[in-house]
């Protein structure tokens, strides 16, 4: 393709449920995290970014279609499960210009999607969690069928019901963040033209189940680590989501020596995915390509691990909406933070600007490529929403939460970053909260929350909220 040295090239480095205060360098002292924290120095952070929530359970699966595509929560096709050919990928609008576009780890948004995303790739992971260390993944088909499958037998202690595992190889004892990170590091080292490449790196950590090598859990004591400042032994009301698997993970009521120990897990995966960030980020160098790639790195969603007494994601609290967001590289300024506003669904139009590749019709986020160059909004508001029990909006310093049991929440931001103060009986905060609901409804038509089921179930369960005249 013309040109072809001169264009820039991208690393996508996703993480699977990193929090957005997992970086030493953004002001966690906890956490071991030179390599990103080196990013932090060499690029510009959004330290403002943000997932709106999810439609089902599994919010890492919304998340990652609303990635893709660029597109709001409830203009994806269902929870996300696949993407239709109406919806242009990042991957399909980069490989359409000429670019090799790799994919390899997890994807959760169908196989018909990732084989047009991708030119090449390898070691592909077409689900939502499984054994960090025996992972069902596939080579690159160039078919795109994706089809072989694994016997397997998945409690040999207690029966002997043969399932069937979609992959074509496991590697057994290899982490799946080395298994990723070795298959990036092949592509790399194998390249055998000159053509710009887009390379989606796409980790299972640092979600469950949390193990890592062992040298990297030894860096961390539990008993160390203190408890979050809103740590909470139960949440004060039923969310809707208390059930669901991920609250399960820890006993009721929490303990804080029971969360300390599920922090350190959490903190020694993020340090170990830090490790390979570091190893392709040599990579580059060695193969004389660091100066030309953006590298872009985010998480999918948060987690709670003890805060507000929840353990997941399956909420709007800043732990679980709220995500590491970073860019650096050629045309990124160095060193920089930004606090707007921002989506994980405006990245696709944002490396678009940066590649001059045309943005595609189907795309809803806003380009940062502007924000990047200086602080200006983004977006005045975001819109936030969990399946049919929760909604919710925030304009960066308040914070409104309705829940489908009758609950209300209005947390200042500013003054309560932890959001642990609920002003809602607050008689100062009626203006607040009637100015917040009167945007959540405009979010809500024009999100079209209510052509979507579980948007009709919660708002039939909120009668009793009434827009502004």
């Amino acid at each position: 393709m013309e040109d072809s040295v001169t264009r820039l090239n991208f690393l996508f480095l996703f993480t699977d449920d990193q929090r957005f205060d997992t970086i030493g360098a953004l002001g966690n002292e906890q956490i071991l995290t030179p390599n990103l924290d080196e990013l932090v120095s060499s690029g510009t952070t959004f330290t403002r970014a943000h997932i709106p929530g999810g439609t089902c359970g599994a919010v890492c699966m919304p998340s990652r279609a609303m990635l893709h595509t660029g597109r709001t929560l409830f203009h994806l096709d269902r929870e996300g499960q696949d993407i239709p050919e109406a919806h242009t990928t990042l991957g399909e609008c980069f490989r359409e210009k000429g670019y090799d576009t790799f994919g390899t780890g997890k994807w959760h948004n169908g196989r018909e999607a990732f084989a047009r995303s991708f030119s090449c790739g390898d070691e592909i992971f077409f689900g939502g969690m499984d054994d960090h260390w025996n992972v069902p993944a596939y080579h690159f088909d160039a078919s795109g069928q994706y089809a072989s499958k694994f016997p397997v037998v998945k409690e040999p202690f207690h029966s002997n019901k043969v399932e069937w595992r979609h992959c074509d190889h496991v590697a057994p004892g290899t982490h799946s963040t080395d298994l990723f990170a070795d298959a990036a590091i092949r592509f790399l080292e194998g390249r055998e033209n000159e053509n710009p490449f887009l390379m989606y790196v796409s980790l299972m950590a640092p979600h469950d189940p949390r193990t890592m090598p062992q040298s990297f859990l030894d860096q961390y004591e539990a008993d160390n680590i203190p408890v979050p400042e809103n740590f909470e032994f139960e949440h004060s009301f039923d969310t809707g989501a208390l059930g669901i698997r991920d609250e399960l993970l820890a006993a009721f009521p929490r303990s804080p020596e029971e969360i300390r120990r599920h922090i350190a897990e959490y903190y020694a995966m993020i340090t170990h995915l830090d490790n390979a960030l570091g190893r392709l980020i040599a990579c580059l160098s060695e193969q004389e390509l660091l100066e030309d790639t953006v590298i872009v790195f985010a998480g999918d969603n948060g987690l709670a691990l003890g805060q507000h007494g929840l353990m997941g994601k399956q909420n709007v609290y800043e732990h679980s909406i709220r995500v590491p967001l970073i860019l650096s590289g050629p045309r990124i300024p160095v060193g920089e933070r930004r606090n707007s506003l921002v989506y994980l669904m405006d990245v696709l139009p944002t490396l678009c600007d940066l590649a001059d590749v045309p943005i595609p019709e189907s795309v809803e986020g806003r380009s940062l490529k502007g924000c990047l160059a200086r602080e200006e909004e983004v977006h005045r508001a975001l819109y936030l929403a969990y399946a049919n029990s929760i909604r919710g909006l925030t304009d960066g310093r308040h914070k409104l939460i309705e829940y489908a049991c009758g609950v209300t929440q209005l947390f200042d931001l500013q003054e309560d970053p932890m959001e642990r103060v609920n002003l809602c009986a607050h008689d100062s905060s009626v203006d607040v909260i009637q100015n917040l609901r009167g945007q959540l409804f405009d979010f809500r038509d024009s999100w079209d929350d209510l052509t979507h089921p579980v948007g009709k179930s919660f708002w039939d369960s909120r009668s009793d909220l009434i827009p502004m005249a």
